[in-house]
């Protein structure tokens, strides 16, 4: 086995079955993997300099193959069902010698890597890729150690990522041919049959969230972070499209991470060291740092080009509505260094709600809040997946269900402690549809969007009046600085307001249906909180 680059001390791949590889490339550079991955014939440079790669058959997650191995770690700590499913300990290790049997003679691209930026909570993480641009992806989305770190690295947790090798569902326990499995008595992810570089991302997102919450008492959040000038954090919780990347990555505010982040007793830190965030119809006007973003270091995911040119097509969904760009945290200009804050003042709970029902901003008592963060809803829209042809209701607990290991209730009790403990604002944000749903009516500006939350964030709102929304009791502020007051009640922007009580009753219900499942876990006045259908005319 050649091994070539910065190869630590601990760089021996036998101890994982990988001493027959045929050369392992340790911890190249941007450059470097940019550069393997052309040659490879896997990638093209755009003229911004972004590397730009398809990743086959699978352009999102498939939550259906991901797997956690049910031993004395696990059996009965882990929330299993259809999220997490069980997978046999010894089918674990006898698919992993199949995965490194077939990495044998090939070569490897070796990535040292740490994530959570507060040392309290670091832990080193291997990622071996069959392919340089996973690797490059691995070092975009991880915190990168210093170089003299590098030499006396031990990781604490290890990825082996294979896109090329096929497992049989027959022989292998698996549901078909890809799959990602999180073994957490070997600290190990082992990734094959598909080639999207968010299985490694969110596999140990997934395993902070064991981590974490089981074993440090500190929440782990599906959710975006950045600070004000006066040092103030807010948070941004959401399902891919609300918006969490987009309106966390705000010119006035130091951006502290985009996705995934803890919170201890006295600060919010990230856990990675890079961004990973939706292309489709991206431009330079609405999303400029997004934008400026994409250079050199950059990975483009399946977007397509302007005819004749290497110009990227923001607006080419025929691979992929999710379209994505993956870049490192310092390619965004205004960040926080390092990537931690203090207490959150505010929360924000955002929803692209595709129905037109939710108002564009209310604040939540702390039961609301509750309440909404165990629902976490949002709408999927025509178009974005197979089969859907209107808008449909999605509802991801705690806003991230597939990446929970534990029961959604753990997650909630401890914001819910959090929140009263530290008397912090909570609102939520719809970006969907105003006027009508998807459709008919129109998406909320997202210039309406920001200003509202800016007033949000300078306090501003605390002295306006409020009206409450009569389904969903939800406080709407009745004026908004730079927002048109019209649109702050829903209601009023459709043109037959019996059509909206029943879209609304319609949602009211979709939640009250959803929560049905939590009631057991929740109080008298979390369960007080839901919305009410109201009685027809």
């Amino acid at each position: 086995m050649d091994q070539l680059g910065l190869v630590p001390n601990t760089a021996n791949l036998d101890q994982l079955g990988l001493g027959n590889v045929d050369t392992a490339y340790w911890n190249l550079s941007p450059a470097d993997l940019t550069e393997e991955t052309i040659v490879r014939g896997q990638g093209v440079l755009a003229d911004s300099g972004a590397l730009v790669v398809l990743t086959g058959e699978f352009t999102g997650r498939s939550p259906k193959d991901r797997f956690i191995v049910c031993d004395e770690k696990t059996e009965n700590s882990v929330w299993w069902g259809d999220i997490n499913k069980k997978f046999d300990a010894d089918k674990f290790d006898r698919l992993y010698d199949r995965v490194t049997a077939y990495l044998t003679n090939r070569d490897v691209f070796v990535r040292d890597n740490y994530v959570c930026a507060d040392d309290n909570y670091r832990l080193n993480v291997r990622t071996i890729t069959e392919f340089p641009w996973s690797n490059m992806f691995a070092n975009n989305m991880f915190l990168r150690p210093e170089r003299e770190e590098l030499s006396s690295f031990t990781p604490d947790w290890h990825v082996v990522c294979a896109p090329g090798f096929h497992a049989d569902p027959e022989k292998d326990g698996t549901r078909q041919h890809n799959f990602a499995i999180i073994n957490f008595t070997k600290k190990m992810i082992i990734i094959g049959g598909t080639g999207y570089t968010g299985e490694i991302k969110k596999g140990i997102f997934s395993v902070l969230n064991f981590i974490l919450p089981h074993e440090k008492n500190t929440l782990s959040m599906h959710c975006s972070a950045n600070v004000g000038e006066k040092g103030d954090t807010a948070v941004f919780f959401g399902l891919s499209g609300t918006g969490k990347t987009t309106l966390s990555s705000d010119p006035n505010r130091r951006l502290i991470g985009d996705d995934e982040h803890g919170w201890s007793a006295n600060s919010v830190f990230n856990f990675e060291g890079g961004c990973y965030a939706k292309t489709i119809d991206l431009s330079a006007e609405k999303e400029p740092q997004i934008y400026n973003a994409i250079k050199f270091g950059a990975i483009l995911e399946n977007i397509g080009f302007k005819e004749g040119t290497s110009t990227p097509d923001y607006t080419d969904s025929s691979v992929t509505q999710n379209t994505r760009v993956s870049y490192p945290i310092y390619h965004i200009e205004n960040i926080m260094k390092p990537s931690t804050g203090g207490v959150p003042q505010n929360i924000f709970f955002l929803t692209a709600d595709a129905f037109g029902v939710l108002p564009p901003i209310s604040k939540l008592t702390a039961e609301q809040a509750m309440y909404h963060f165990i629902s976490g809803y949002t709408a999927k829209v025509a178009g974005t997946e197979a089969g859907i042809d209107e808008p449909v209701t999605a509802f991801s607990a705690c806003f991230g269900a597939p990446f929970l290991p534990l029961h959604p209730a753990k997650y909630a009790e401890m914001l819910g402690n959090k929140m009263k403990e530290n008397n912090v604002n909570v609102w939520l944000v719809n970006t969907g549809w105003s006027g009508g749903p998807y459709g008919v009516g129109e998406r909320i500006k997202l210039k309406y969007t920001r200003a509202m939350i800016t007033e949000a964030l300078e306090g501003n709102l605390d002295s306006v009046d409020y009206t409450e929304h009569e389904i969903f009791g939800l406080q709407m502020p009745t004026t908004c600085a730079n927002v048109p007051d019209e649109i702050l009640s829903p209601k009023n922007t459709w043109d037959d307001a019996k059509a909206y009580d029943a879209k609304a009753n319609k949602l009211a219900k979709a939640f009250i249906d959803n929560f049905k499942k939590f009631e057991e876990h929740a109080n008298e006045k979390i369960l007080s909180a839901a919305p009410k259908i109201a009685q027809e005319a």
